[in-house]
């Protein structure tokens, strides 16, 4: 935790009040985001219990499974998603741009990219386990399923994947877009807490944060997993719902048709839609009150301007999701595997590092207030310049021709801890790079080394004047291509090996499909 942030906590603790912890929103907001608040059956690996979810605040669309440990009800519930979900993931596609590429072929970019909204980092988790669950399943022969399953499998794979590239937009906790945003003086484990830190964040009128958030304990959680209070009312209501269905069809008769169909019945009659309803309805007024929570912060997070490095991160969410897209629409591709080879994931992993070092700088330069604690740790400095060497000329090492590397001398009140040799880059000009030749109490010197044009002259303009106020970082967002990786075939033996040659798909046996546990 940096000193500003601690400072934060500090304040917000002694006011009751939450505190900036930015001064712009580093993450896209889309216009017309999805939220989706899912809520899992507490005690198993993965059983699927009730999503609200949808575009409009005013018009969620509760989706419920009366019975989460019924196979054919949790694959039903998947399917109905899925036609909810699907059309809004896939509806970007349409609209697109064409990217020419230096040494690459150029692709169609989409304009858009679909945006979803969840509670907290659980949900995240929700739709990696809900991906990991259905993308595999067969849309024929015995125990399939719906058409719309294994797509939504893999497009929730592929969310769930890009929400972890730091920096990506494309699904994210409402938690965590609050926690960047603002802090307050109660834990970070607290702060996971969607109702207690918009408690913090956005207090009922005349009231303190601490004590708003003391008020919501032990109100609707924001899941996924219910809450143990919540779990004492739907016992007994899924038990009533298992008897409904028990006395309108009769266990044997339901057993007979069961056999005779390959699976179990998921219509219901008057009594099991009677008390399918009642478990519906306390699910809504558990998964209501999150709702309105998530678009609430939507609503606050809008008012906060949008920092200048955030427009080509979503560019970057953008082009992932055209190449998905693309893949998703070729009949030869294949769901995401259960565990990445050995080429794929260096790759995914380096690409990770990038990204994260770029959003690090990036988010710095966008916003004062990060940097002020990047200053506070040394790691920058701001200065008025005093002196310029505009003509300094130097040769580098191994070459006769001498390039301009004019000199720069800072006054600064801060205690930079880099020393000779670190490269700069500056914040109010972005185009400019240099170096450190000497740090001292209360001076710097620097060697402009980039932004100056190719020629044997800076070019005009490029060269800061005397009595400019700069920032320095020693946080750069500079390109760094990644290696080049060897193709699969060659994974090297320290890393197992070119994989096998797949076999062909045998038949499964009677039971298998139907005894997987579903995560």
């Amino acid at each position: 935790m940096s000193a500003i942030a601690a400072l934060g906590r500090l304040r917000a603790a002694a006011t009751g009040v939450a505190q900036p912890a930015a001064t712009v929103r580093h993450r896209h907001l889309s216009a017309g985001p999805l939220v989706l608040v899912p809520y899992v059956l507490a005690g198993e690996a993965f059983a699927p219990l009730a999503v609200l979810v949808g575009t409009d605040r005013d018009r969620p669309h509760l989706l419920a499974v009366p019975q989460p440990r019924d196979r054919d009800r949790r694959f039903a519930h998947a399917a109905e998603l899925g036609r909810l979900l699907l059309p809004y993931l896939g509806a970007f596609a349409a609209e697109t741009e064409t990217i020419e590429r230096r040494s690459e072929d150029p692709y169609e970019r989409s304009l858009d990219a679909p945006q979803v909204l969840v509670p907290t980092a659980g949900g995240v988790e929700y739709l990696r386990l809900l991906g990991r669950s259905t993308r595999f399943r067969r849309t024929d022969g015995e125990f399939a399923v719906a058409e719309e399953v294994p797509l939504l499998g893999r497009w929730s794979t592929w969310l769930a994947d890009r929400a972890g590239v730091p920096g990506s937009s494309v699904l994210l906790a409402m938690t965590d877009l609050l926690t960047q945003a603002w802090v307050t003086g109660q834990s970070a484990l607290e702060d996971g807490d969607l109702a207690a830190l918009l408690a913090w964040i956005d207090p009922p009128a005349g009231q303190r944060g601490d004590r708003a958030a003391r008020a919501v304990e032990g109100g609707p959680t924001a899941g996924p997993a219910t809450d143990p209070a919540f779990d004492e009312r739907l016992v007994p209501l899924i038990a009533a719902f298992d008897d409904a269905v028990a006395a309108d069809r009769g266990e044997a008769a339901e057993r007979d048709e069961a056999d005779a169909a390959g699976g179990a019945r998921t219509d219901l009659g008057p009594r099991g839609r009677d008390a399918e309803q009642a478990i519906r309805d306390a699910l809504a007024a558990e998964l209501l009150p999150t709702w309105d929570r998530v678009w609430r912060g939507v609503e606050l997070l809008r008012a906060l301007p949008s920092g200048a490095s955030v427009a080509g991160r979503w560019e970057a969410d953008r082009a992932s999701y055209s190449f998905f897209a693309a893949a998703l629409a070729d009949p030869e591709s294949r769901p995401q595997p259960r565990v990445p080879g050995a080429i794929s994931a260096a790759a995914q992993l380096a690409g990770r590092e990038r990204a994260q070092a770029r959003l690090d700088a990036e988010q710095v330069r966008d916003d004062p207030l990060l940097m002020a604690a990047v200053r506070l740790a040394g790691e920058a400095f701001r200065g008025e310049l005093g002196a310029v060497d505009a003509e300094r000329m130097v040769a580098e090492p191994g070459k006769k021709t001498a390039r301009p590397r004019p000199m720069l001398t800072f006054a600064t009140d801060d205690e930079p801890l880099f020393g000779p040799g670190t490269d700069l880059a500056c914040v109010e000009r972005p185009d400019a790079k240099a170096r450190v030749l000497a740090t001292e109490p209360g001076r710097v010197v620097l060697e402009l080394r980039g932004g100056m044009g190719g020629g044997k002259t800076p070019k005009p303009g490029s060269v800061p004047e005397v009595g400019e106020v700069l920032c320095w970082t020693s946080l750069i967002a500079e390109f760094r291509r990644g290696p080049d990786w060897p193709d699969v075939e060659d994974t090297p033996w320290t890393h197992g090996g070119p994989p096998p040659v797949p076999e062909p798909e045998a038949a499964p046996e009677a039971d298998d499909d139907a005894l997987e546990d579903w995560s």
